[in-house]
């Protein structure tokens, strides 16, 4: 895909945070000729090995790849990605169960982060409007003055920077959002899980080969906790344990290496085997939190504007923190066009637009989370999910269900939740009368289904 012409601009463009949303950030504005200067705190990780223990992997969807899209590179990333069309459920005695993601053919993909950052940040090099600086951590910034003060941490010199416009795509733990925080009427808010996670690994079998299902995300529901495995393209499986911090079953409780294994062959018994790195992982791994950052507003008169999870921080349960940073790139590229490099116009309506949507999702992944933990080895869970493909499949313009909506469309979060509030209205009215997979076809659900689908009309 050819990008689109756009009229050149000098005015120089300031990027804190050269993470994915922020070389992504950085291709969609040079390509409108603006001077781009990316400031990491991190070395480049190009030349880095990966963090271990941080290696989690990323679920891209339509949102990411409309936005990678954009830019002309979703087919190099095509190329490392592994499609996942449906979740596998493992239970305690090591039944499988499936649950396709949406239509056929429809599927997230597993990338993994550090990999996919590489790829950005390669083309970013590349492109003669960019340039990239490592090792250099933000201490300060004078919103007045609109100054930076910069620290690199391979000298330890301290030096100031001007910038005319800023954009923080810095993460959860923004530097730019703490100067706005100062600032007169600045909501912020953090929200902290009492569950963290750890990075683990299935590993890759005979000649590469892969134990599991390639095809699926995997997941062992427990009640109060879960473990997520998603395929990496040599044969191994990030494995990711989401535990509470503290209580009888914990982090917490689970102080020597007996306590791990004894604990982990008795929930986990079909993965143990699997898991030969098991022990020193779990000890060497960090534990790391899961924090929901909102904040309010995102820009500061015209001239700064946060981005991606330093403005709206979600935990991962719906794989949408990557992809609803990169559809932020969108937005406000088409804001860009719309107004015409209004920045003014542009900060104000991209705020606007995107505050419903970032609150929405956050909301969503926090329910997703209690979805996948407690509800996907129900059985009455899983049928209600037939159920609703069964409702999409006979009314695909009236019925596209939450999931699809969030994962496989463009519509707004903030819209996708409400229509997922009715359908599910909808369905404790219909799942009473509903026990087996048959009983749909049935003239008393039928009918009812009818009235439904005339009202939501």
């Amino acid at each position: 895909m050819s990008a689109p012409a756009f009229a050149a601009s000098s005015e120089p463009l300031t990027i804190i945070g050269g993470g994915l949303v922020g070389s992504l950030l950085a291709l969609y504005l040079a390509r409108r000729g603006h001077q781009v200067a990316i400031y990491e705190r991190r070395p480049d990780p190009r030349y880095q090995e990966a963090a271990e223990g941080r290696s989690i992997n990323l679920a891209l969807s339509d949102r990411g790849w409309r936005a990678l899209e954009g830019i002309g590179v979703q087919d190099d990333v095509r190329r490392v990605a592994l499609p996942l069309y449906k979740r596998a459920m493992h239970s305690i005695d090591g039944q499988l169960t499936y649950q396709a993601y949406g239509r056929e053919n429809q599927a997230i993909y597993s990338v993994s982060r550090d990999g996919l950052n590489r790829t950005l940040l390669d083309l970013a090099e590349a492109h003669p409007n960019i340039t990239l600086h490592f090792n250099q951590r933000c201490l300060e910034v004078d919103l007045h003055q609109r100054q930076l003060t910069m620290r690199d941490t391979t000298t330890q010199q301290t030096h100031v920077l001007t910038y005319h416009r800023l954009f923080g795509t810095d993460g959860a733990f923004s530097a730019v959002r703490g100067a706005m925080q100062k600032t007169e009427r600045f909501n912020y808010s953090q929200s902290y899980l009492e569950y963290g996670y750890k990075e683990l690994q299935i590993v890759a079998g005979t000649a590469g080969k892969w134990q599991l299902d390639k095809e699926a995300l995997h997941i062992w529901p427990r009640g109060q906790y879960m473990m997520i495995a998603l395929p990496n393209l040599d044969g191994s499986f990030n494995c990711t344990l989401f535990f509470p911090y503290e209580g009888e079953t914990s982090f917490a409780a689970l102080q020597t290496p007996a306590q791990v294994q004894a604990f982990f062959e008795r929930v986990f018994p079909d993965a143990v085997p699997l898991m030969p790195n098991l022990l020193p992982e779990f000890a060497q791994h960090p534990t790391s939190s899961l924090v929901t950052v909102r904040c309010y507003p995102w820009s500061y008169q015209g001239e700064v504007v946060l981005i991606g999870d330093a403005s709206h921080a979600i935990v991962p349960f719906y794989g949408q923190g990557m992809n609803a940073g990169f559809e932020d790139c969108t937005v406000l590229d088409q804001l860009l066009t719309e107004f015409a490099g209004d920045w003014d116009t542009v900060f104000a309506e991209f705020q606007r637009r995107r505050k419903p949507d970032a609150d929405a999702m956050a909301d969503l992944a926090v329910y997703n989370f209690q979805e996948m933990r407690d509800r996907v080895a129900d059985p009455r869970f899983l049928l209600q999910k037939k159920i609703e493909s069964k409702i999409s499949a006979q009314y695909p313009d009236q019925w596209l269900p939450l999931y699809s909506q969030v994962t496989f469309s463009h519509t707004p979060y903030a819209e996708a939740l409400a229509n997922g509030t009715r359908q599910e209205q909808i369905m404790q009215r219909l799942m009473p009368l509903i026990h087996t997979e048959a009983d749909y076809d049935t003239p008393a659900v039928q009918a009812l289904v009818q009235q439904e689908m005339a009202q939501l009309a």
